[in-house]
């Protein structure tokens, strides 16, 4: 019996020192490493959810810049405008001068949209140069053409003032309104145009002026992120003028540079909305705010019912220059002689394609030369 009590014992004895041995074994394993490297910690902010976060420890090479698109010249984009004034001018100069030589002269160039007026007063321009100069033949008629068409296009100040003291305001943003009928490519012209004065240092607040149509105001805010740009915005249906207001006073709380306002496409017919767009001019500079240029938007291939355009807006507003959008498209060109000779605005951008790069200054030199060559 004692033998038996002894046995036990020890054998409980056994059993308890193997449980020690174990659970220590066991705690030696969940010992951390005090000279192990720590793991780095990664915002999950940037982490998509349901992806793995790789950890990397080594220094990113920085990306190579991209090189900037160069911008499209007159020469390779208007090709379906010079194909347009080639055929109509075609008849004219072959053969010699002749009465009919003048008439067919006054009709290609109302057919290229130049307008009735303008084209007459050209043709009479180019007759007397050519009766003063002896010219008899038809094809050396090409020159006389064109510089006229050059000195019709020149003296005119092309550039985009943001200059308030030299329109008569105190210190604050200089404010561009955007104006045009719908569809003519506004808020488009307005991205395009604060990506080129963001990247030259200027600093911007946008506009979404045209609150009548939601895509606008949202077709504004990608094109201000784009460009990381601040733009104001209100809600659909909201007065035009207060958004306006409202971001001119933003721009002058953050000592922006310049304000470019887009407002809604309204239709020249409407008088109400033209008036509309009165109050928008005027409530501009009410505060801080100074408008230094306004701008008409107009589609080149409208031809004529373009200049219809220009006149109802000129009314309303006083437009100080003209972007016409475009022009690389089926437009005929001529409408850019019309504006300046029948508005005495000049055109200073024009679009000559969809990319970013594509919103170029007008040269007149170089727009002629173009259309002939």
């Amino acid at each position: 019996m004692l033998f038996a009590i002894i046995i036990a014992i020890a054998a409980l004895v056994i059993i308890g020192a193997s449980f020690v041995v174990l659970r220590r074994d066991r705690n030696a394993d969940l010992v951390i490493d005090d000279d192990a490297a720590t793991p780095e910690i990664v915002d999950i902010a940037d982490v998509a959810p349901g992806v793995a976060a790789p950890v990397d420890t080594a220094t990113p090479e920085a990306a190579p810049e991209p090189e900037a698109a160069p911008k499209p010249t007159f020469r390779e984009r208007l090709s379906t405008a010079r194909s347009s004034l080639s055929g109509f001018l075609g008849s004219v100069f072959s053969g010699g001068i002749n009465a009919d030589t003048w008439d067919s002269l006054e009709e290609a160039l109302i057919r290229a949209d130049i307008g009735v007026a303008t084209s007459t007063e050209i043709m009479e321009a180019v007759r007397a140069r050519a009766e003063a100069d002896d010219i008899t033949e038809s094809e050396l008629l090409v020159d006389l053409v064109k510089a006229e068409l050059v000195a019709r296009l020149s003296g005119f100040d092309r550039s985009l003032s943001d200059d308030v003291a030299a329109a008569g305001g105190e210190p604050g943003p200089a404010v561009w309104l955007f104006v045009g009928v719908n569809g003519v490519g506004k808020t488009t012209t307005i991205g395009k145009l604060a990506s080129r004065e963001s990247a030259d240092g200027k600093t911007l607040v946008l506009a979404a002026g045209d609150t009548f149509r939601a895509a606008a105001a949202e077709q504004l805010t990608m094109w201000a992120e784009r460009s990381n740009v601040h733009i104001v915005r209100g809600a659909e249906g909201a007065d035009p003028s207060s958004v306006v207001f409202d971001a001119v006073e933003s721009a002058n709380a953050r000592n922006a540079d310049i304000v470019m306002a887009d407002t809604a496409g309204r239709l020249q017919t409407k008088t109400n909305l033209m008036e509309e767009l009165s109050k928008v001019r005027r409530v501009a500079e009410k505060g801080a705010g100074t408008v230094t240029e306004t701008l008409l938007v107009i589609d080149a291939t409208t031809g004529q019912n373009g200049m219809s355009q220009a006149k109802q807006f000129a009314d309303a507003v006083d437009v100080t220059g003209v972007v016409l959008t475009k022009l690389d498209g089926s437009a005929k060109g001529g409408i850019v002689v019309a504006i300046h000779s029948e508005l005495g605005v000049p055109v200073k951008l024009v679009g000559l394609g969809e990319g970013i790069n594509d919103l170029v200054e007008f040269d007149e030199a170089e727009f002629v030369d173009a259309l002939f060559e």
